[in-house]
């Protein structure tokens, strides 16, 4: 399974915080799982780090090599088949980095490892 990390869900892997769900802990640790991480949520945790609401022990850059790494996590990048999909989204969700991580599941056909009840009423895939 190609599963596609929420910013939030990526920022609890890294803490193993209490709010990963069983089902969640089990996908992110399956032989089977690739997991991905989108630029959209490098580019939200930029726009937090800014703003003083997530604070990461190392610039944003060397946390992110790091945690890549230690996940094992593949970059997907913000293609132009994405940005033209959220013209095609109904106005569900009002976060933008949401909005691109559903376009993106849906294009790429991943599965986006979310808690967030307004990104699974969208048609892309979801587990959590």
């Amino acid at each position: 399974m190609r599963l596609l990390l929420d910013t939030c869900t990526l920022l609890w892997l890294t803490q193993d915080a209490d709010e990963l769900s069983d089902h969640a802990r089990g996908l992110l640790v399956a032989p089977s799982t690739e997991l991905i991480l989108s630029s959209a949520s490098v580019w939200e945790l930029a726009v937090k780090s800014a703003l003083g609401r997530v604070r990461f022990d190392r610039p944003l850059d060397e946390w992110i090599a790091d945690v890549r790494e230690s996940y094992g996590l593949a970059p997907l990048p913000i293609d132009d088949d994405a940005a033209v999909h959220l013209l095609r989204l109904p106005p569900l969700h009002r976060d933008p980095f949401d909005r691109m991580l559903v376009a993106q599941a849906l294009i790429h056909g991943l599965v986006i490892l979310t808690p967030d009840r307004a990104i699974r009423e969208y048609p892309a895939r979801t587990a959590w």
